[in-house]
C-alpha cells in the first residue's frame, strides 16, 4: 500500500512538473530563436530593371491575338467564359472580353477569382497560395472556362484557382491563359493561350503593369541583386 504522504508528494511533484516543463520550454525557445538569429542573418536584395518585355502596344497586340486564339480553339463563344485571376489578371480577362465581343458581337459571362499568392513573383511571404474571395457571379457548369493570368511561374496559384473554380461547379473544359510563361514550373500545370514565352533564372522577376492597376502598361524584367547594406 502507498502511504498518504507518498501520493501527496507524488501529486504536488505532478503538479509542479505541469508548471515547470511549459515555462522551461518557452525558455529555451526563446534561447534557440535568438542563437538562430545570429547565426543565420537574412540576406536583403535590391530590386533592378534589366529589360523592358513589352511596351503598352505589344500588350495590346497581344491580346488581340490571344482573343482571336481563343475563338479559335472553342469554336466561337458558345458556353465560353473568362474567369480573371486577381490582381492582374482580372484587368487583363476583361479586356480579352470586350475584344471578344467586337469580334462576335455579343458580351461574354466574365467572372474573378480573388487570391492572395504567398508565392508569387514579388511575394517572399512564403510558399501557397491562398483563395481569399471569389466573385464569379456567372454559372461555369457545362461552360468552357478559361483561366486568365498575367504571369504563369511555379504553377501553384493556377492550382489554387482551379481548386476554388471546381467547388463553384464542373466546367466542361478548363484552359489557361496567361500573359507571360517564364517557366520554373512546381507543379504540371501549362497554358493553352500564351501572349509570350520568356526564359528567365530563379532571381529575376517578371513585373506586370497595367493602366487599370498601376497606371502605367509594360511589362518588365527585373533582377533581385544583394543589396550593400
Amino acid at each position: 500500500m502507498v502511504s498518504t504522504a507518498t501520493q501527496s508528494a507524488g501529486i504536488i511533484f505532478s503538479q509542479c512538473r505541469r508548471w515547470f516543463q511549459p515555462r522551461l520550454a518557452l525558455v529555451l525557445r526563446r534561447e534557440y530563436d535568438a542563437a538562430f538569429m545570429i547565426s543565420r542573418p537574412e540576406r536583403s536584395f535590391e530590386i533592378q530593371e534589366k529589360a523592358q518585355l513589352m511596351s503598352a502596344s505589344e500588350v495590346e497586340r497581344t491580346l488581340i491575338r490571344l482573343a482571336h486564339e481563343i475563338l479559335e480553339k472553342n469554336n466561337g463563344m458558345e458556353d465560353l467564359a473568362l474567369v480573371g485571376i486577381r490582381r492582374r489578371g482580372v484587368p487583363l480577362a476583361e479586356r480579352l472580353a470586350k475584344i471578344i465581343q467586337r469580334i462576335e458581337k455579343k458580351p461574354v459571362s466574365l467572372g474573378t477569382l480573388d487570391i492572395t499568392l504567398y508565392r508569387d513573383d514579388l511575394s517572399m511571404l512564403g510558399s501557397k497560395p491562398v483563395v481569399k474571395k471569389s466573385e464569379l457571379e456567372i454559372p461555369i457548369t457545362g461552360k468552357s472556362v478559361v483561366l486568365v493570368d498575367d504571369v504563369l511561374y511555379t504553377g501553384r496559384t493556377t492550382r489554387a484557382a482551379m481548386d476554388a473554380l471546381f467547388r463553384s461547379g464542373r466546367p466542361k473544359r478548363l484552359q489557361l491563359c496567361v500573359l507571360i510563361d517564364r517557366g520554373h514550373r512546381e507543379l504540371p500545370v501549362e497554358a493553352a493561350f500564351i501572349g509570350r514565352t520568356v526564359q528567365t533564372t530563379e532571381n529575376q522577376i517578371i513585373e506586370v503593369k497595367l493602366r487599370e492597376v498601376d497606371n502605367a502598361e509594360k511589362v518588365l524584367l527585373m533582377e533581385k541583386q544583394p543589396s550593400n547594406l
